[in-house]
């Protein structure tokens, strides 16, 4: 299983790809595919077809996951995009960090 160093409810800004520079926070991660949803990023339309009587059918937009490498964490507290940094603290506990600023996120 691989350990994701972003979390849902973070805060992220992808550095590659069509979306390049698009901000937003994290819906759901799928850490067996190291993969994550971004809310307004990598939209797709979809055609939805009703289902039951009374349904309504039509075309939707949705988000899909992309590639968590391809996403930094924004630091709450400097505002920049960082990489995620660990650390131990006297009881053990492992803390994210920023790797500017050393704030927790």
């Amino acid at each position: 299983m691989n350990a994701l160093k972003i979390k849902k409810g973070d805060t992220v800004v992808v550095i590659s790809g069509k979306d390049r520079g698009k901000q937003g926070k994290v819906v759901r991660t799928e850490a067996e595919n190291a993969k994550i949803v971004v809310e307004g990023v990598n939209m797709a339309t979809m055609h939805k077809k009703p289902r039951k009587q009374g349904d309504q059918g039509g075309i939707v937009k949705t988000e899909l996951p992309i590639y968590a490498c391809k996403v930094m964490a924004v630091c709450p507290k400097c505002k920049e995009p960082t990489r995620v940094a660990m650390k131990v603290d006297d009881k053990g506990e492992k803390t994210r960090v920023c790797r500017h600023c050393g704030a927790a996120l």
